[in-house]
């Protein structure tokens, strides 16, 4: 085979979804760009999807793929799962939406109260992006204070007050290294919100606390991922993260976790792995099995806010009531024996393929903290990490880590494009092998 190149993988990638690239340029005549999620677009045009089963998707193009994107970590029981399907079909005869509560909304509550660690009072909404600004306004009116901070390379959602140096680029005026600039991720954000926010290297001990204690008279909240997903896959570290617990207790600032993706972890989440407590959680993805949901819970004193109206966040289909039953119907599908057998794949992922990089002296890297969502990336050498969001202007290759990616579609494997994957409770020894063996395949190719 001639040696891979971004060329010769987009020519095949083009003509492997040529009906994907048809249908995209139909519906630009009516949607921009040709739907309404670009972050789904995978080199020149998103892959379009007709139906799901199990592990694997099927495209318009007439071909199977194994779900490795699983819609950005939401289908962790793959597609069509029996559980999820009964609920939804089980509670719809009853009435789709009702303004009014019922009793699903406290049921799934209670199962998240009772699995992660900071939980005591919960409140529902639409999306992760939704909690993300619940969780904001609620820190603001608990501390009396305005500003917040977060991590470069964190992604909360599309807010104006979040979406902020989740993507900074080389190019952009992002500030150094130990003192990052707020940067706005997009076009219509006013300039003046910048001035609320306050960024923090990740995992950079010595730069979060001269930051936070400068500014802490004027903070509400720090918002983090403890493993971030858009802005590039970065672990933080065990010390790092109870520095930052001890900091925000001393200054007064009310400490956010979101744990979008990282609720996957494990049964207590990721915070239950670092042993952390955080004063809110931000949840999504896994929580509603496949429809739109989030959530914000925390404390009891903190929450507190809105038992007092002090705080007012409602929206019409906030708790909506399918929704809340694929969501109870997936935690309660993802008890410990899962979440062992997910993240027990997820290690033989990680330390099969970096064993053989590393025997063969590749730049391959596979890296995370250990669970069902990780990254790969092919490095600018061997032996460099990521360890911050700026390590993937200095350390990854990006045209490679892109040949990666398309290469894995072309070959029957959707990834998330940027170089992720997460892996769903359906999926079986011989899909991580066949998934393992591919990618080695593609790397010798790249390197023939």
């Amino acid at each position: 085979m001639n040696r891979l190149s971004i060329e010769s993988s987009l020519k095949k990638f083009t003509a492997k979804f040529a009906e994907s690239a048809a249908m995209t340029r139909e519906a630009r005549e009516v949607i921009p760009g040709g739907y309404s999620r670009n972050s789904f677009n995978f080199g020149p045009h998103a892959v379009f999807v007709e139906q799901g089963d199990g592990a694997h998707i099927e495209t318009v193009d007439g071909h199977r793929l194994l779900d490795l994107n699983n819609n950005f970590t939401v289908n962790v029981l793959g597609h069509g799962h029996p559980a999820i399907t009964r609920a939804l079909i089980d509670t719809i005869p009853s009435g789709i939406s009702f303004g009014n509560p019922g009793p699903p909304e406290a049921d799934l509550a209670r199962i998240l109260i009772e699995r992660i660690p900071s939980v005591e009072k919960v409140q529902f909404s639409c999306s992760a992006t939704e909690s993300c600004m619940s969780a904001i306004r609620i820190a603001r009116a608990y501390t009396g204070k305005t500003k917040i901070a977060k991590l470069e390379g964190g992604y909360h959602g599309f807010s104006d007050i979040l979406q902020i140096s989740s993507h900074t680029q080389p190019d952009q005026d992002g500030g150094t290294d130990t003192d990052p600039k707020a940067v706005a991720d997009s076009g219509g954000i006013p300039t003046a919100t910048l001035d609320d926010v306050v960024v923090l290297g990740q995992n950079d001990r010595d730069g979060a606390e001269r930051i936070l204690r400068t500014h802490a008279g004027d903070l509400a909240c720090l918002i983090l991922e403890l493993q971030s997903g858009s802005g590039g896959l970065v672990t933080l570290e065990q010390e790092f993260v109870e520095q930052l617990r001890s900091l925000t207790k001393e200054l007064d600032i009310v400490l956010v976790f979101d744990e979008t993706i990282s609720l996957r972890a494990g049964y207590h989440g990721l915070q239950g792995v670092y042993g952390v407590v955080p004063d809110l959680t931000v949840m999504g993805k896994i929580i509603g099995g496949g429809m739109p949901l989030g959530a914000v819970g925390g404390s009891a004193d903190v929450m507190d806010v809105l038992e007092t109206g002090k705080v007012s966040i409602s929206g019409t289909h906030h708790g909506h009531k399918l929704a809340l039953a694929a969501g109870t119907a997936c935690m309660r599908t993802l008890d410990h024996a899962a979440f062992e057998k997910l993240n027990s794949q997820s290690a033989r992922v990680i330390s099969e393929l970096n064993e053989w990089s590393e025997a063969r002296k590749s730049p391959l890297l596979l890296y995370g903290q250990g669970f069902s969502h990780m990254a790969y990336s092919y490095m600018k050498a061997p032996d460099l990490k990521v360890r911050n969001h700026r390590d993937y202007w200095h350390n990854v290759d990006s045209e490679k880590t892109q040949i990666l990616s398309l290469e894995l579609a072309i070959r029957g494997f959707f990834p998330v494009h940027r170089g992720e994957l997460s892996l769903s409770l359906p999926m079986a020894d011989d899909d991580i092998s066949s998934f393992i063996e591919t990618l080695k395949e593609i790397v010798e190719d790249l390197e023939s």
